[in-house]
């Protein structure tokens, strides 16, 4: 395990892992040796409990999938509403050759909280690894992962999905690095703000020379309903080889006036109108989830924070 350590998410590479490293005494590591034959679920849960003071945790967590195994692991991250602390996590997941690896990461932490999280991930030959990152809460969150493809017929795809209100902040960094040819990726985040909240997407897809038959899409969609909330979007590709198929959009935007109109022609009021239309937007990234017990936990906390309020046609309040 001490040799997988520091492997993938490097000391000098960000001061926050530098950080995490110097104080890590809490994680937890996850080895699946080499052909297991069952499908493996593993949830972890890091929770911060109430303090006098202000504190800073630092949990590790190690994957590592070895060749042709089948595993899912489920992060979840919470602490109580109206305490302020900083949780510094870091992750890091090797998938092996012919593995497929599925990951939840869950950002549940209180208002108050502070949150960075960085997420290194290298695939292998034929690996396959999914994911998907959902937010709510926290007064600053950031979410850094980074990709690495680094052998031919290895495919990702990264999902996303957070709701943010009042004052909340959060970033989204996320890179994949296609290094070796006939690799696929898939990104697609959507976002959902209210209030005075604040989002940043920055999303950067690098093709190297030598991948040829690179495919890789990249979206980011965000659904703005207050006048004061602002997104900033930033989706990029480095393409360095001629042989690819790549695609990469951003859109930011209000409710649809004509399909407000139209539930409202059906009887619906105006608030339970937008409602079933904000969550119509974020259930397409909550139907990506494989296991349906988190499936149905997850669309029943994001239904339950959809703003009840009513929107007025042609603008946002």
């Amino acid at each position: 395990m001490e040799s997988q350590v520091g492997h993938y998410a490097c000391l000098d590479e960000d001061g926050f892992v530098a950080l995490n490293t110097a104080f890590l005494n809490d994680g937890a590591y996850v080895h699946v040796v080499d052909g297991y034959p069952e499908s493996l679920v593993v949830r972890l849960t890091y929770l911060t409990t109430n303090g006098v003071t202000a504190k800073v945790t630092h949990p590790r967590t190690l994957v590592v999938a070895g060749r042709n195994t089948d595993v899912t692991v489920v992060e979840c991250y919470t602490g109580p509403q109206e305490t302020s602390y900083l949780t510094n996590a870091v992750t890091e997941i090797s998938v092996g050759e012919g593995a497929n690896v599925g990951h939840y990461r869950l950002l549940l932490e209180g208002n108050k909280a502070f949150h960075v999280g960085v997420s290194r991930v290298s695939q292998k030959k034929d690996s396959s690894f999914n994911s998907a990152s959902f937010a709510l809460g926290t007064a600053l969150a950031r979410n850094d992962m980074e990709v690495l493809l680094d052998d031919s017929g290895a495919y990702c795809e990264l999902n996303g999905l957070y709701l943010t209100a009042d004052n909340q902040h959060i970033d989204n960094l996320i890179s994949i690095d296609h290094a070796q040819p006939n690799c696929t990726s898939r990104l697609n985040y959507k976002g959902i703000l209210d209030g005075k909240s604040k989002a940043v997407f920055g999303g950067e897809v690098m093709v190297r020379r030598q991948a040829q038959k690179s495919d890789a899409e990249q979206t980011d969609k965000n659904l703005v309903l207050s006048k004061l909330a602002e997104v900033d979007s930033k989706p990029s590709l480095l393409i360095y080889a001629d042989d690819v198929k790549c695609s990469h959009g951003a859109t930011a935007g209000h409710i649809d006036e004509d399909t407000l109109f139209y539930l409202r022609s059906r009887g619906l009021d105006l608030g339970a109108a937008s409602r079933m239309l904000i969550h119509a937007f974020a259930s397409e990234i909550i139907d990506t989830v494989k296991l349906e017990p988190l499936k149905d936990y997850l669309d029943t906390l994001f239904t339950a924070a959809i703003p009840d309020k009513s929107l007025t046609f042609g603008s946002a309040k």
